[in-house]
Parts: C-alpha cells; sequence; structure tokens
C-alpha cells in the first residue's frame, strides 16, 4: 500500500514538472512575459474587454494581450507576419501608444511593451524619448485631421492597392 502511494506521488510529482515546463515553453512560444495575463483583445466588446482610453490625448487602444507581473502591467502586440529584422517603426509607435494607455490607466509607465511576430519576439523599453515620440505623432496626426489636404505617408504601392481612398487620393502609387 505505502508503495503503490509513494508511486503515485511519483507520478504526480513527475507529470506536475512537466507541466510546469510545457507551459513555460508554450509561454515562451508566445512571446508573453511571466506574470499573469490581465486582459485578452478577442475582438469581443464587452464589459471585461473593455479598451484602453487616455482622456489626456483622447486616444483608444485594444493591445492583444495585458500581461501584469512583477514590474507591472506589459502591453503586448501580436502580428502574424514573420519578424523583420527590426521591427517596423509603425509597429514600435502603436506598441508605445499602447504603454501610454498603460500609463495613465495605471498611474505608472509600464517598463517595457512586446511586439510578438510569427517566429520572434521584440522586448522594447518604453523610455522617456519613445514616449515623447509617440506623443509628437498623436499630436501631428491630430494635426492633419483638420488639413485639407494630407500627403502619403508612405512609399509602398501594396498599401496603396488596399486603401480605400485609391480613387480620390492624386498621390496614389498604384
Amino acid at each position: 500500500m505505502a508503495a503503490g502511494l509513494i508511486l503515485a506521488a511519483l507520478v504526480l510529482g513527475g507529470l506536475g514538472l512537466w507541466l510546469l515546463l510545457r507551459s513555460r515553453a508554450i509561454r515562451r512560444e508566445t512571446g508573453l512575459p511571466l506574470g499573469r495575463v490581465a486582459y485578452v483583445d478577442t475582438g469581443a466588446w464587452n464589459r471585461c474587454e473593455r479598451p484602453l482610453f487616455s482622456q489626456q490625448y483622447r486616444l483608444t487602444g485594444r493591445p492583444d494581450y495585458l500581461v501584469r507581473g512583477k514590474q507591472g502591467l506589459v502591453p503586448v502586440e501580436v502580428k502574424s507576419g514573420a519578424a523583420p529584422p527590426q521591427p517596423y517603426p509603425a509597429h514600435i509607435l502603436q506598441l508605445a501608444a499602447y504603454c501610454l494607455l498603460v500609463e495613465e490607466q495605471e498611474g505608472r509607465a509600464p517598463p517595457h511593451g512586446i511586439l510578438k511576430y510569427g517566429d520572434r519576439a521584440f522586448k522594447l523599453d518604453y523610455t522617456p524619448a519613445l514616449r515623447a515620440q509617440v506623443v509628437q505623432a498623436i499630436v501631428a496626426m491630430r494635426s492633419e485631421l483638420s488639413a485639407r489636404d494630407v500627403d502619403r505617408s508612405h512609399q509602398d504601392a501594396g498599401r496603396c492597392r488596399g486603401c480605400g481612398y485609391r480613387e480620390q487620393c492624386e498621390q496614389r502609387l498604384a
């Protein structure tokens, strides 16, 4: 009887260890930092998944994940494609905007954010310089909202082909 209990305890202990190691491997694969997932954007607009909102900047956003760890709340943005050598500037600004939203909501800045591409994750420090860059981008976008004519913001014909304003745009590439 005692041998059976010892065997069962060893099996359960081994299973528990395997589950722990497997969950850590899965977390590494997803790019999520250690901590409790506090928010997941499933695409549903319900009470549990309200978007983040900044009263100061009149900005709303929904990161794919928010993970609460020892250093605070960390936004995680998931991109479906393969990772570029360096994150795209637009993706960096998007993640920085989520950091700004978390900062206002939590009353303290997150230490970093994570951009997770299909095959690689980038941990991006939320520095005062990055914060200033995203605030500057918000101010520039606000000023362009009231402008009569706004210049195209890219040199990518593929983006133009997918644009809903392509037919009316005098600067289209495609």
